[in-house]
């Protein structure tokens, strides 16, 4: 499908079955009774300790964008909607209210993260979408951000495009924004978001012509000032390197410098250090050094901590935008209070029961001004004495006397915009800004230290008495 046939389409991409309930309340006279949604996730990603927060702008353009156009109810009358819930989709606009944390925050296990209130027609449409847009965008900036950890202020450049899943390289390419990538090959992105654009050339450039030297000086000559050249379609240290030297100096001998060089395949380690060496020998030491081809944080890790490459450049494609160690966030949206009462979902797995009622969250913070643990409160507390475990009730810390602020804020109120969201620019300095407060325990790669997210006496006492109410019906039904 088109962008732009999705662009009309958006409340189309959905799960038959949300048409089926928002239909099923429409007939049963609860169309437009008050509904409260958590989407939170139960697991980090990765084997990791947090979850960047990301793809908030793509979710607010989608539904400030939420319009049934006729052909879309003219089909729905196909798959046996009727005209009357036909009709009150055709007036449809979500006027509801989104509650979430600003785009970059660090956000953690069992947490809601956002907070949907409004009719539950229109609350329970915008499911899937949410899901599919957020999961996928956090999850992406989650991968990203790791790349950073173990990159330092090296560059990183996107470069998933062509492997990402269909039209979300939309999506993946400003999510490594946010996670920490410096730039991205992808133009539209570059266009859209402000973004820094880069690339070399293909090693069909370099076949294209009668040999390497040519394909080179070529390129020099039409580029002189951002040339970087890949140096592996052949022999990297025999033939690529050498050919790439000579160019430099004929660039300097007109001026100019050359940028860089591009290895995309072989012993990175060791085609780096030889690389750098014949360059350093030839009086080149300001010429980078990128590397490409199957990265990801450990690659790189290892790449720079244990083999000493002297790397200036990574470009990541396929690990980065698929996340191909762990290619889903298992995020979840649950009904929390409908028609003014807190619901609850049972389980015979406890970790699987949700919190009730609508909530907000709180970030504590140590006395160094470090993230302590997120509480998770009732709506209307302001304050948090007491952290219990989500699921040891008889678990807990005190407090109290940590600094707390909200985590989640009004995005949306009656549907219209309640304050300006970040770009992706300005998400990706807030996701920095925010990971230097997480302690080191909690971004390790290899069994991070579980960050503290608990619940206040009050939802404590909520969730118990919920969950009693709830087992009294399931056995007397």
């Amino acid at each position: 499908m088109s962008a732009h046939l999705l662009s009309r389409d958006l409340p189309l991409y959905t799960d038959l079955y949300q048409l089926t309930m928002a239909q099923g309340h429409f007939l049963a006279g609860t169309a437009d009774e008050p509904a409260t949604f958590d989407y939170f996730f139960r697991r980090a990603p990765f084997d990791g300790g947090y979850v960047i927060f990301a793809g908030l702008k793509e979710f607010i353009d989608l539904l400030q964008g939420f319009r049934f156009h006729d052909d879309a109810l003219e089909y729905l009358a196909t798959l046996g909607f009727g005209d009357p819930f036909l009709s009150a989709l055709k007036d449809l606009r979500f006027q509801g209210e989104i509650l979430a944390p600003a785009e970059g925050e660090v956000v953690f296990p069992y947490e809601p993260v956002i907070r949907v209130r409004g009719r539950v027609l229109e609350a329970q449409l915008i499911e899937t979408a949410l899901l599919n847009l957020i999961n996928f965008s956090s999850l992406i900036a989650t991968k990203a951000s790791r790349m950073r950890r173990v990159a330092g202020d090296r560059k990183l450049i996107d470069f998933g495009l062509r492997r990402a899943p269909g039209m979300g390289g939309l999506q993946a390419s400003r999510a490594a924004i946010i996670g920490g990538f410096d730039a991205t090959s992808h133009v539209l992105i570059g266009k859209n978001e402000g973004i820094e654009v880069a690339g070399t050339q293909a090693h069909a450039w370099i076949q294209s012509f009668p040999d390497e030297l040519t394909a080179f000086r070529t390129y020099a000559e039409h580029y002189p000032d951002r040339c970087i050249l890949l140096v592996d379609t052949y022999d990297t240290l025999r033939s690529g390197v050498p050919n790439a030297i000579t160019v430099a100096r004929e660039l300097r001998a007109r001026g100019h410098e050359l940028v860089g060089v591009r290895l995309d395949s072989g012993d990175l380690a060791y085609l780096s250090r030889e690389t750098r060496r014949l360059f350093d020998e030839a009086g080149f030491p300001d010429v980078k050094i990128a590397a490409s081809n199957s990265l990801d944080e450990r690659v790189i890790r290892s790449l720079l901590r244990d083999q000493d490459a002297p790397l200036d450049v990574f470009g990541v494609g396929t690990q980065l935008v698929t996340a191909h160690d762990d290619p889903a966030l298992d995020g979840v949206y649950k009904l929390c209070e409908f028609s003014g009462s807190p619901r609850i979902k049972i389980s015979e797995n406890f970790e699987k029961v949700n919190f009730p009622g609508p909530k907000v969250v709180y970030r504590l913070y140590d006395d160094e001004g470090l993230f302590y643990g997120d509480a998770i409160a009732c709506e209307d507390e302001d304050q948090v004495d007491h952290l219990f475990h989500p699921h040891d009730p008889y678990r807990d810390v005190a407090v109290g006397h940590l600094r707390q602020e909200p985590l989640l804020h009004r995005v949306l109120d009656g549907g219209e915009l309640s304050a300006p969201l970040h770009s992706t620019l300005e998400a990706r300095a807030y996701a920095g800004e925010r990971l230097a407060l997480l302690p080191d325990e909690h971004q390790r790669f290899d069994n991070p230290h579980i960050y503290k997210v608990g619940l206040s006496l009050r939802l404590r006492d909520l969730r118990h008495e919920v969950l009693e109410r709830a087992k009294n019906r399931a056995r007397t039904q």
